[in-house]
Formats: C-alpha cells, structure tokens, sequence
C-alpha cells in the first residue's frame, strides 16, 4: 500500500515540478510557503499525539510568507532568509519522513514527500535567481 502510495505522488510531483521550474522565485516561494503551512497544520492535527514540533513546517511557511515580499523585490537579506529556512526544512523534514516509513502511514509519508520535493525545488529555484542575479551584476559592471 505505501508503495502505490508513493508511486502516485510521485507521478503527480513530476507533473508539478515541471510547471513549478518555470515560475519565479516569489511565486515558488510563495506555494513552497502555503504547502508547508497546509500539509504541517495537516500533520499536526492528524496525529493522535501531536508534538510541538510537528508546527516547525507551519512556522517555516509563516517565516517565508513574511519575507516573500522582499524575494519579490529581490532584497538579498530577505532572500538569504528564505534560502536558509528552505534549506534548514528540507534538512529537517528527513527525521519525520523516516518516522512515517518505519510507522507505514502512506498519507504521511506523501505529505512529507511532497514538503521535501518543493522545498528542493524552491532551493534550486532560489540558487537559479542568485546565479542569474550575478551574471547580470557582473555584466553590468562591465
């Protein structure tokens, strides 16, 4: 069962990582940010013992939606922050997703997957913009 489970989110993860390269930083930013809030707040109320830390998604995306503004605008402190706390979730979803393999939650395990996957994705979308950012610094410079 979590095998087909996984194989489903998978085919649909494929399909939205495809759109999701071709958007910018802000509004990958900004989907990263509601899916963590969505599927953390899911988690949390979904377990029969929820821990305060099951909020570290929810806190995450609420931390990225504050600065999405300055992604936008392209301010390299509010970006960096963003970058950061991107990363620092993506690092800190592993635990989790270990513990709803080994529990065999099919559902928690595609939530955590799916969290992962545009975390990744808005990591590289975010390195894109910086290199993009530098090449355009660099040949103005010149």
């Amino acid at each position: 069962m979590v095998q087909i489970t996984l194989l489903r989110t998978a085919i649909c993860v494929s399909f939205a990582s495809k759109t999701l390269i071709q958007m910018k930083t802000h509004h990958i930013s900004l989907i990263h940010a509601i899916i963590l809030i969505a599927a953390g707040a899911w988690g949390y109320l979904d377990s029969a013992d929820p821990s305060p830390t099951a909020l570290i998604p929810v806190i995450t995306g609420i931390i990225l939606l504050a600065v999405n503004s300055g992604v936008k605008k392209e301010d390299k402190i509010r970006a960096h922050i963003a970058v950061t706390m991107t990363l620092l979730i993506l690092l800190g979803l592993m635990m989790p997703l270990k513990g709803q393999i080994v529990k065999e939650n099919a559902l928690g395990v595609s939530r955590i997957v799916v969290m992962i996957v545009t975390s990744a994705i808005a990591l590289v979308s975010f390195i894109r913009s910086f290199i993009n950012a530098r090449k355009a610094r660099e040949n103005n410079a010149s």
